[in-house]
């Protein structure tokens, strides 16, 4: 089970590093143009393009909170977690706000704005960010099974 944790917690910030930069969706308008957006050029075009509340709503619940969450999930897995258990405590609320529907409903808004009738694929970035999360899910529930049989 060290072995899975360890694993998990390599790989969930590796694939949530990849899940930011890498293209999440392909847009395709009219077969002659396409766009490829990142998470952060998700996040970037709202900023720019007049969005600027959307695109810190984005960012915080897309990037900020899964990084606090990432942090406490292996503060508690090195076992450097404090008495109060504070960073255990708030990750079932970050993740109950690092949610991906609000960077899909994000992507639906940049699509809108391309103007005109967009084909979506989906991209490695998406995969990645997915993977990121589940990742984070599981080295969550192997850090805590670990804490309290260390406890016990």
């Amino acid at each position: 089970m060290r072995l899975v944790l360890a694993a998990a917690l390599v790989l969930a910030p590796l694939f949530f590093g990849l899940g930011l930069i890498l293209p999440l969706v392909r847009f395709e308008t009219l077969y002659f143009f396409n766009q490829s957006p990142s998470l952060l050029g998700v996040v970037a075009a709202l900023w720019t393009g007049g969005d600027p509340v959307l695109a810190v709503v984005v960012a915080l619940v897309s990037v900020v909170f899964p990084v606090i969450k990432l942090m406490a999930i292996m503060a508690e897995a090195v076992g450097i977690e404090n008495r109060s258990g504070l960073a255990m405590r708030l990750v079932p609320h970050l993740s109950r706000w690092s949610l991906m529907d609000v960077v899909l409903v994000a992507l639906v808004i940049v699509a809108a704005k391309t103007g005109g009738i967009a084909e979506a694929f989906s991209q490695p970035g998406l995969w990645f960010y997915a993977g990121s999360a589940l990742m984070a899910a599981l080295a969550h529930g192997l850090a805590s099974r670990h804490g309290k049989a260390a406890g016990a």
